[in-house]
């Protein structure tokens, strides 16, 4: 099958580009630009020195055995994506997408973030060539990730928090998008997640899809066969895409991304899409057809989550065809299970994970025991805990 998305950007009836009339144009140059660049051997061998010296990558693929021999089940592995460079999967991006800018001649680049990592990556690549960087962030993300604002402030970033709506992550990116068709001339958005118009799901995909690419050869290397099960948080879904693309062809390899199911199943409560009564429904937002969480009068819901960087109305346009179509499921893991699953991994194995990847951690610990020890599960580990300490601390 088919997984790429058309000229316009769709796959299947997700997707597409929604925005004013002024950043259609922009839209097109980053399109043309961005395929230029795709096949064009001195960037992609520049894209990958920069992942290999600066980030640090391969990221490891550590089998988690006293997690497998305390759950009795399928043996787990985690992607080490939390031993990136900034402490996230989402320094790939930022890298590529930062290569892209400089192309293109664009000197002031403009990012959301939500949990704050990839305001601190886009802000690391900016700091590394020397450009001018703005990162939005919810009010409310500020007070819950002040430590990677500091990081980013460290970094010559400017912070410009957001007042507006619930004031996270939907609402820093609406900010963005302000900036963006204001300044469009001589700024570049580096948008951190697989959403928005395209081409941004499509090429946030193709610079995360490095994490299955090294999965893929390392489990075949370590175990002599694809792995049973994939898992992965979705927020807007990067690590998830970056993890599940290059075995999306592989039948037998099943594929679960994990939502937030927050406090409850109430609307307003959870940031899960798929997965809880009267949730997501087919709508638009900031710049793409995907699912999002609606009231009953189309307007975007609110949302909430434990974790930052999940906590969000949308999903990404591959993702909602990905499970329209059965090939991913879609689970979902609350905010009491995120937090059991981050102390859990913490003893059993000496890694704290972020809040966001604690969620796919929640799924494993459901599903691990039901399968047998011969079978394997490879869980994205997209984060490390270190800016979720304080947080958790609070609350425990």
């Amino acid at each position: 099958m088919n997984f790429q998305p058309n000229e316009c950007g769709y796959w299947g009836e997700f997707g597409g580009r929604f925005v004013p009339e002024t950043l259609m144009s922009p839209l097109e140059e980053l399109t043309k630009s961005y395929f230029a660049v795709r096949d064009d051997a001195n960037f992609q061998a520049e894209f990958q020195q920069l992942l290999r010296n600066f980030s640090g990558r391969p990221t490891p693929l550590f089998h988690a055995k006293r997690l497998s021999e305390t759950l009795g089940g399928a043996q787990i592995y985690l992607k080490r994506e939390d031993l990136n460079h900034t402490g996230s999967h989402k320094i790939n991006n930022a890298i590529g997408q930062i290569l892209l800018a400089r192309k293109m001649g664009k000197k002031r680049i403009i990012a959301e973030t939500g949990a704050g990592q990839h305001g601190v990556a886009t802000a690391t690549v900016c700091a590394l060539f020397g450009l001018e960087c703005v990162v939005y962030m919810g009010a409310e993300d500020v007070r819950r990730q002040a430590l990677n604002v500091f990081r980013m402030k460290l970094l010559g970033a400017e912070v410009r928090e957001v007042d507006a709506g619930a004031k996270t992550l939907k609402d820093a990116i609406n900010e963005a998008l302000r900036d963006w068709v204001t300044n469009v001339k001589t700024t570049y958005y580096l948008l951190g997640s697989a959403l928005g118009p395209h081409p941004y799901p499509l090429m946030v995909r193709d610079f995360q899809s490095v994490i299955g690419r090294e999965t893929r050869e390392q489990i075949l290397e370590r175990t002599g066969d694809l792995p049973d099960c994939l898992v992965a948080c979705v927020g807007g879904g990067s690590n998830a895409i970056g993890l599940f693309h290059s075995f999306l062809q592989d039948e037998k390899v099943r594929m679960i991304g994990v939502e937030a199911g927050g406090k409850s199943d109430n609307l307003g409560e959870h940031a899960a899409r798929f997965n809880k009564a009267g949730g997501g429904k087919i709508g638009v937002l900031q710049g793409t057809k995907s699912f999002l969480l609606q009231d009953e009068h189309g307007q975007i819901a609110l949302t909430h989550s434990i974790s930052a960087g999940l906590d969000y109305a949308s999903v990404g346009p591959e993702h909602a065809f990905l499970q329209s179509i059965g090939r991913v499921e879609y689970a979902s893991a609350n905010d009491e299970e995120a937090l059991q699953a981050f102390q859990t991994l913490s003893h059993t194995e000496g890694i704290i994970p972020a809040l966001e990847s604690a969620h796919g951690i929640a799924h494993v610990l459901k599903i691990a025991p039901e399968m047998s020890p011969n079978q394997t599960i490879i869980v994205n580990l997209s984060g490390r805990g270190d800016k979720d300490v304080q947080q958790v601390a609070e609350i425990l």
